[in-house]
Order: C-alpha cells, then structure tokens, then sequence
C-alpha cells in the first residue's frame, strides 16, 4: 500500500451517466500505460449487497469468484480491464452499517459512542485500503455511486476527504463526473449546473483534479476554459466525452483526450510502455464492432426484458463472441410470458439462435419451455443459462422420455417427478451453509462430449448463482434418451452442463459463463453458440 495511488470518481448533475464506465475506461488506459489497477464501487444504498434486489431495480446481479453478488458494474469492470472482481470490490451502505452495528453488540467500540465520523467512515476507509493490500497495485480507482448532494452520499464522499487527509495528495486524485445539458431552444450548452455540483462538492471539503463532461454535442475551447476557470481545474484537466456509439469507444476516445497523461502526470509519473500499440487489439475490436456487415440474430428469451441491462453480461458475451467472428448482433428480447405453444413459431422462426436467460421463480416459465421445445425440434441452436437449462430438462423429461409430472420443486413443490431439487441433505453432507451454490466451482468435462471439445480442456472454473440442482436420480433415464450430462461438478458430482449430442448445438449450463467473457477473451461457450448462429444463417 506504501506506494498506491488513489483516484476516486464522482457524479454530479445527472444519475446514470456512466461513472462505472468510466472508471473502467480509465483502468484500461492506465494498464495500456503498463501500470496495475484495482477497481472498486462504493454504492450509498441501504442493501447489503446486490443478491435480493428486483433485477428491474439496477440491472442483473453480478457474481464474483469469491461468491459476491454484486453492483452490474463489476461486470464492466472485468470485461475492461479482464482483472477478477472480489467482494471487497463492491461495497454497500447497508454492509458498512452493518459492520459497524455488529462490531457495537460484541463490544468493540468498549462502549464509546458509536458515530457517522469517525466509525461509519473508519469501515469505509478500511474496505477502500483493503484494495491495496500488497504494493503491486499501482492504482486504486473508487467510483462513488449516487450523486454529489443525496444524503446517503455523505458518508463515502467524507470518507474520500479523509484518504486525501491521510495520505496526501501526492497519493489522492479526484474526478467528478458532470453532465452538461444542451439548451435546444437556446441553441447553447449550459455548464452553470457542472458549476454548482463542484460547489456542493467543494462544500464537502473536496477540490476535484479533474471534471469529465458528458455531453451530447462537442464544447469549444472557451466552454472549456470557462469551467476550469470557475471550478478551480486547469483546463488541461477538463476532458470532454461526448455520446458514443457503444461503450466500448470509450477508453479511445478518452485517450484521445490525453485522461491517462493528465493523470499520470498529476502523480509525477510517466509511461512504463506505449500504451497506442498497447491498445491496437481494443482498436481493432471496436472497428470490427462498427464496421461488421454481416448480422447474426439471436433471440434472448426471459422476463425481465423490458429492462435490457438485467441481461447485461449475457448481451455482451454475445456481442463479444459475434464480433470476433466479424458479426454485428442483432439481439432480439422476447419476453417469455407471451410465447405459448400456439404462437412459438410465429415469435421464433427467422432467428438464427435462441438463448433462454436465468432468473428465479415461476413467471415465464412455461414460455422458455415453450421456446426450448421449438429450438429442440426445428434443429435451431439452443444455449440454456440458470433457470433456462432447467426449463431444456423439464422440457425433454415431459415431451421425449414421457414423464408429464417431471418439474423443478423451485416451479411445483408438489410435483411426483421432481428432476430438478434443492438437494440439501446432499448439500449438508458436503458443508454447504445453505443450499445456494454462490461464487466459482470447477466442473469435470465428459470425455467425448461437445462441452469438452470446446472448452479444449478437461476441468473448467464457472460461477454459479442458484439453488436448485439437476436430481441425479434420473441421470441414467436422460442419457438413454438422448440428453447428456456433460459436465458435473468436480468435488460433488452435481451436474452442471447437459446437451444433446444428435443436436447441431443444445447446451444447457446451471452456471453462469456471461460472468467470464471479457474484452479479447471472448468464451468459449459463447463462440461456440455464435458460430452455431452464423451457420444456421447460412443454410
């Protein structure tokens, strides 16, 4: 920790204008410059963690190695930067007050008075050192949720001055996030509301380094110099970014703004490597993202998708996979309550492949069968995640091997042919604490299967985030009917992975591989099923 340094990120003005994303961006430009980053989001709610939130409230939940469920920026944080995300990567109100409410009832505060400052910020400040643990990170970044001025803010942004306090600012730096609306009326940009967010941040006892304006439309010099002027940064330091066509233009566009120099050199520091030829194969990716001409359909089918960010790692897996074989995706979000059996056709014919996505619960459940039972007569390419390699089991228990009462306990507690169950006495006898398998586990590919062959490798490390297992009772009866098991897990034997083998492509994962697709490293899975796509396509 003797030697990292500091960079927190703020938003003001607006929510959602991408402080994640940005923080990411800036990781990845400082790597391109040869240095280490560790990456970490503060967010101001009272949730614990991510784990029981309505996906409609913030996006998918994210999952960790170590079995975090966490902020969806996680998940951009990894798919930039490709470095793994940890619990301590992802840190809430609700689990800073918790800390400290417990650590009061077994006495560690020897009966002082327990306070915002200093023991609310002494836990926050904690988990923002913790990043840093050994000095091979160069780079701490520390996006603050929320924005400048919301009362469940005060906190962490407290917290910021302090590090400043103790470390310097030789070691801190600070960025704040501002939106700059246009006036369509007036035919102007107005920076006045940029303006009074640094005077409630300064308010605060913070002086940003640096301001980043989101804007729809480009600022002249004399825009730029103006808002340096009045918020006390150099003008060098104001750094614009406009709208971009995907998010993946970002760390370019940035770095074409000179944000990494600017901050390399706030710290005294110069490149370590040329981080332009560093960062020839993002440039080549994104160019292959714009500039694909052939489109690969895929239809993802769930029931949260009026809200396509609840989807968000699995839609960038795909378009990750797509573009590596110089695809643009054409992503078609069907939500699963509307397809019956007399109008599956209708909703899925024309479409290249069909993704059935996880969730929990019963809604929508008898749409996913609906669509895995056309993806598995018509021969189209089939990727079943979570909940929707569930539905592809129920589906072939009832429709091939003739068991019409097979079903999950998680849909029908009564059911008499339960292939699908909580398995706890399994679970208890292996030291499970609970039934919820939560974080990475290894998976043992069969010998032979279509799993193996892509993965090119006997023994794979997936995260998995559920409850109920596939009841291995009835193991044997899917196999001699056509459905293998493909993929088991190494320690316990649960199974993982099922396909079909007389299928062109029908694989059901219980995890989740999204998790594991990053920038230049696209997953296996996934470019198998994209690959699948293109050649249905071409039939």
């Amino acid at each position: 920790m003797a030697n990292t340094k500091y960079i927190f990120i703020t938003g003001g003005v607006s929510s959602s204008l991408g402080g994640g994303l940005l923080a990411a961006s800036l990781a990845k430009l400082l790597q391109a410059n040869g240095y280490t980053v560790a990456l970490q989001k503060l967010d101001p709610y009272i949730n614990v963690n991510s784990g029981m939130l309505n996906p409609y409230e913030h996006g998918e939940c994210y999952v960790t190695d170590d079995g975090h469920e966490g902020d969806i920026d996680l998940g951009v944080f990894e798919r930039f930067s490709a470095s793994k995300a940890s619990r301590n990567s992802d840190v809430t109100a609700g689990r800073v007050f918790q800390n400290v409410i417990r650590k009061e009832r077994e006495g560690a505060y020897l009966g002082k008075t327990v306070q915002v400052v200093p023991n609310i910020t002494n836990e926050i400040k904690q988990h923002i050192y913790r990043m840093s643990n050994s000095d091979r990170v160069d780079f701490v970044i520390v996006e603050i949720g929320g924005t400048v001025g919301d009362i469940e803010s005060l906190p962490f942004i407290e917290a910021e001055r302090q590090v400043r306090y103790e470390l310097g600012r030789d070691r801190w730096m600070s960025i704040h996030l501002t939106f700059v609306p246009y006036i369509a009326a007036a035919k102007e940009l107005k920076t006045k509301p940029t303006q009074h967010s640094v005077k409630e941040l300064l308010e605060l006892g913070v002086q940003p380094d640096m301001l980043v304006l989101r804007t729809e439309h480009s600022l002249n010099e004399r825009s730029r110099a103006k808002v340096g002027l009045f918020c006390n940064v150099q003008p060098e330091a104001v750094i614009e970014l406009l709208d971009q066509p995907s998010q993946y233009d970002c760390p370019i566009v940035l770095h074409e703004e000179n944000i990494d120099g600017v901050v390399l050199e706030k710290f005294g520091l110069k490149p370590k490597q040329d981080a332009d030829e560093a960062l020839a194969g993002w440039k080549r990716f994104v160019k292959t993202l714009h500039n694909a001409v052939r489109t690969v359909k895929i239809a993802l089918v769930g029931k949260y998708v009026e809200l396509p960010d609840a989807y968000r790692s699995i839609r960038e897996a795909l378009v990750l996979a797509a573009a590596h074989y110089d695809h643009r995706l054409e992503l078609t979000y069907i939500q699963a309550e509307k397809i019956t059996e007399l109008n599956a056709r209708q909703m899925l014919e024309g479409l290249d492949a069909i993704l059935v996505a996880p969730g929990f619960g019963q809604r929508g459940v008898d749409g996913k069968m609906q669509a895995v039972k056309y993806a598995r007569l018509n021969n189209v390419p089939f990727f079943g995640i979570g909940l929707g390699m569930q539905c592809a089991v129920i589906d072939f228990a009832k429709n091939v091997m003739g068991l019409l009462d097979a079903d999950s306990t998680e849909l029908n507690q009564a059911a008499s042919c339960k292939v699908f169950d909580i398995c706890a006495d399994e679970k208890s006898a292996f030291g499970f604490d609970g039934t919820m398998r939560l974080g990475a586990y290894n998976t043992r590919l069969k010998e032979g299967s279509k799993v193996a062959a892509i993965y090119g490798t006997d023994v794979v490390s997936e995260r998995h985030r559920h409850r109920f297992e596939f009841n291995n009772d009835y193991a044997d009866r899917f196999e001699e009917k056509g459905m293998v098991i493909s993929g088991a897990n190494a320690d316990f034997g649960f199974a993982d992975i099922v396909e079909i083998p007389e299928h062109p492509w029908f694989v059901g994962t219980i995890f989740h591989p999204e998790f594991n697709s990053v920038v230049g490293r696209p997953h296996p899975l996934f470019l198998s099923f994209v690959e699948a796509a293109i050649k249905y396509s071409e039939k």
